[in-house]
């Protein structure tokens, strides 16, 4: 019996086809395509020139920037635990490649697309004792066919939410044999292992160890020099710092600004979109020169802090909350999603963000800890209560410290989630059965 159906292999090769059409329209999507396709080639050749098989390898997977980050903390804690292991490390999309670029690992590259000739070249070749999958971005034919041949397979991190397409059909059943390779899973909460469960994981291989996106927030935070020149030009004043937005964040962000300013003149506001492209940033100015704000302050221009700066690069995020006294989460407006609400809050900032929260479980935390504030829908509803709350942090220092404070100590409790992964990691490693032969994986 093949390790994964023909018609999840037959979708495979669909897309594969597919994808050189459609990266012409989706630059991303056609830059990942171009260096996938010799990605095998890559990681056979870094495999026979320098992989030492006295000493384990763990194989580690994460699809894209924040799952990458999320296993970074655990690898961290891995290396500490065993020093000797060799790491390669796999991405999927083409924004991982500074982190990949950067992180304690031997190698790494994109991911092969997961077929059965590539999947068992670079399995034979790197040799792999363990690996590991961040989050949910297990692939069917490499996680079987790993474990057909003795490496354990591991998930960290891994959440499932309630609307995760993986759960229905007909997704559930051509994934299945991947989760039921599984060896260990880390859930994030017990919601997630019971749907994990559901995905095909054994249910005795998941355990609870919580959220490795906290350690590795706060080791962010904390790695913020006090004399950093971003917090020299961004900073000082009551400024809210807006990351990660898109068109429909920053309309609500920028009317509510026109209201705040009519009180609170020396009010400041710092827009980090997702995405800074010239496009993006041009219309952003265009609206605010409608509204008769003033104009909008390039990062790369600025040399003192001013009432509307705009970040024109990606990367600075993190760093720039910490020049912020509040803070504004984008993508609570839109279908992409709420991005990470932790940053803000490891810097001990209260936070705000659009209605579309429910699938972040991060963001739930804060409301439940008295941390944030969840806006209603957009339009005139949104921009006076994105002003009510702006007023109340500029109005009420108090407040506004007990809210950070608050947030601050959500992040505290959730500490500890990247070494309880890690040992679990340390676990599999130790007790890993005799890899079969490689004829017998075939």
């Amino acid at each position: 019996m093949p390790p994964t159906p023909w018609s999840y292999r037959a979708a495979v090769r669909l897309g594969v086809a597919l994808a050189p059409i459609l990266g012409l329209v989706d630059r991303k999507l056609g830059e990942g395509h171009r260096r996938r396709r010799r990605a095998a080639d890559r990681l056979a050749w870094w495999a026979a020139s320098h992989r030492d098989h006295a000493r384990p390898l763990v194989w580690l997977h994460a699809a894209s920037v924040g799952e990458g980050r999320q296993a970074e903390s655990v690898l961290l804690e891995l290396r500490s635990l065993v020093p000797a292991c060799q790491v390669v490390y796999t991405h999927f999309s083409p924004s991982a490649e500074p982190l990949a670029r950067r992180l304690q690992v031997d190698v790494s590259d994109y991911l092969p697309y997961d077929r059965p000739e590539s999947v068992q070249r670079l399995l034979e070749a790197l040799a792999p004792d363990l690996l590991v999958f961040a989050k949910l971005d297990l692939w069917p034919e490499l996680a079987s066919r790993a474990e057909q041949r003795g490496t354990s397979v591991a998930l960290v991190a891994a959440t499932v939410s309630p609307g995760s397409g993986r759960l229905r059909w007909p997704a559930r059943r051509l994934l299945h044999s991947g989760y039921a390779a599984v060896r260990a899973a880390g859930a994030i909460a017990e919601p997630d292992a019971a749907r994990l469960a559901e995905l095909g994981v054994a249910a005795d291989r998941i355990r609870v160890t919580g959220d490795p996106r906290f350690d590795s927030v706060a080791a962010r935070v904390a790695a913020v020099a006090p004399d950093d020149p971003l917090l020299g030009v961004a900073g000082g004043g009551s400024a809210l710092v807006a990351g990660s937005t898109w068109g429909a964040d920053e309309s609500v962000l920028l009317a509510a600004f026109v209201r705040i300013r009519s009180g609170h003149p020396e009010a400041r506001l710092i827009v980090v979109p997702h995405e800074p492209t010239p496009h993006h940033l041009s219309s952003l100015d265009r609206r605010a020169a409608a509204l008769r704000l003033p104009a909008p302050v390039r990062l790369s221009a600025a040399d003192r802090p001013v009432p509307l700066l705009v970040v024109d690069r990606v990367g600075a995020l993190a760093t720039l909350y910490g020049a912020g006294t509040m803070a504004y989460v984008g993508g609570g407006y839109g279908r992409s999603g709420l991005h990470s609400v932790l940053e803000p809050a490891a810097w001990g900032i209260p936070v705000a963000f659009g209605p579309r929260w429910r699938d972040s479980r991060d963001a739930m935390l804060l409301i439940d800890g008295g941390a944030a504030v969840a806006l209603p829908a957009a339009g005139t509803a949104g921009v006076a209560a994105m002003a009510e709350t702006w007023e109340r942090w500029l109005a009420d220092e108090d407040h506004r410290r007990t809210q950070g404070a608050h947030a601050a100590a959500v992040v505290a409790e959730g500490l500890g989630a990247a070494r309880r992964s890690a040992e679990m990691l340390v676990e599999l490693i130790s007790s890993r059965p005799p890899r079969k032969s490689r004829s017998a994986a075939r």
